[in-house]
Parts: structure tokens; sequence; C-alpha cells
């Protein structure tokens, strides 16, 4: 089987590419389940119900999310009515949302996908490792495809997770910086790992955001509301092929597909 997974969606731009790219995409490449990451798809910061309607149309199978997922107040909502939208599984007890989905291909195959966040530069969150641990316990059996979404600022640290889990899921892949890493492999276990997807939103700017908004930051020290950039917008995405008998990666792509009309 073959799994697609497409990076951090920033904003409207990257909601507009996603829309027009996806589907195409999906048909070229006979991708059998998709996972897209949409924690920067409302405004650059979370998401919204208004922004999940908008991409209700299209074939994904899971929504993965990050350290912005609790910036609009209305996520809770969310976790309650859209069981495919998952937050890191690795923040306290008590918080609404699930970090663990179960769905399947068309032909039946299971499909887990698991969200996790780092510790590294990030919030206090407990550890990854422990979590990826107790939610594989969790799942048994239930599926031999496990996809795990690791949203990390250290590339150490996404690393470190890949070797951890490598012969334990499917794929490792890190969300979080917007850029694009080119280290995509299999590690010796059959895990496939790629330290960041890197973004579907505008390259113009810095990390998908205007560079006069987040240039005063860096040279005045104070506070700049940040704002998406709109040009030169691409879509961001990695290809795994998977042997759904043992969940051994088979191969990888990484892939950088620009939005001729964005």
């Amino acid at each position: 089987m073959k799994l697609l997974f497409v990076g951090d969606v920033i904003g409207k731009p990257g909601r507009r590419a996603l829309l027009r790219l996806l589907p195409r995409l999906i048909d070229e490449r006979r991708a059998d389940y998709v996972v897209v990451n949409v924690e920067n798809a409302a405004g650059g910061f979370g998401v919204t119900p208004d922004v999940l309607d908008e991409l209700s149309e299209l074939p994904i199978h899971c929504l993965t999310t990050g350290n912005h997922v609790w910036d609009k107040k209305e996520v809770a909502e969310l976790f309650e009515r859209e069981p495919r939208l998952l937050r890191p599984a690795n923040y306290p007890a008590g918080n609404p949302g699930r970090g663990l989905h179960v769905g399947e291909t068309a032909a039946g195959v299971p499909v887990a996908t698991v969200n996790l966040e780092g510790q590294v530069f990030m919030r206090n969150v407990e550890s990854p490792f422990a979590t990826a641990d107790r939610l594989l316990a969790e799942l048994g059996g239930r599926a031999k495809v496990v996809f795990v979404d690791f949203h990390a600022e250290a590339t150490s640290e996404k690393q470190a997770l890949g070797v951890y889990l490598d012969g334990r899921v499917s794929a490792v892949v890190g969300t979080h910086t917007h850029v694009p890493t080119a280290d995509e492999r299999i590690l010796p276990g059959g895990t496939a790992f790629q330290t960041d997807v890197g973004m579907t939103g505008p390259y113009e700017g810095v990390i998908g955001f205007r560079s006069d908004r987040v240039l005063q930051r860096f040279l005045l020290q104070t506070p700049a509301s940040f704002e998406v950039a709109k040009r030169d917008v691409r879509l961001a995405a990695l290809e795994v092929e998977i042997d759904e008998a043992t969940g051994r990666a088979r191969s990888l792509e990484r892939l950088l597909v620009p939005d001729r009309e964005g």
C-alpha cells in the first residue's frame, strides 16, 4: 500500500494548494491512505470548524496537528465531532482530543496514525518516547501499518525517535520547522524516516509568513503579529510504500509540488 503524508498546511494559500493539488496527486501516485497536518491551516495558527469544512470534500483519512493545536478555542468542539482530527498524544491527561487514530484503506487494510510533540525547545509535555511505547501497547495487533507524525523542533530529537521506533512502526516523519529536509531513508529495521517533510504553503517568506513581520521581531526584539505570505506556494509531502503484511516500509519519496495557480 502507499501512504501519502502532507506537511503543515499554512493558511489560505496552503489550503488552496491542497484543494487543487491533492486529488491529482492521489490519482497520480495511487495513494491508498492520506494523512495531512493542519495545525497551521487557520491563518497560520491552529484549525477551525470553517477550515475543516473547507477540506471536508478531500479524501483525507487522518488530520494531525502540533503545538498550535490550542490556538483556536473552537478546537475542543472539533475533537468531539471529528474523530480523524488528532492532537499530540503526550499532552497531560485531561486535555480534550486524542493522539491515536485507526482507519483503513479502501481495501480494508488497518492504518494507525500517532501524533506526538517534541520536548526540546517546545512545551513541557510528557516524553514522546514513553508515550509512543504506551500507544503501541494499547494498539496491540489492531494495525500492522503505523504512521507517526512527530511535531518537534530539534533534528536530534526527531532522529532519536526514529531510531527508537525503528522496526516497531512503518514511518516516523517530522513536522513543525516548515523546512523540508533531504534525509529521507529507510532505517535498518524497516521504518521510513524523514526529519521534516516541510510545509504546504508560500515559500517566498520566512517559514510561510511575511518577511517584513518576521524581520521586525528579529531586528527590534519586540512583538509583531505574523501574517501568512502569498507567493511561491508549494505542497510538501512524503510518499511511503509499505508492506501491509509486515508494516515495513519498502520505499519512500520526498515530494515538493508547485501550485502554478497559487
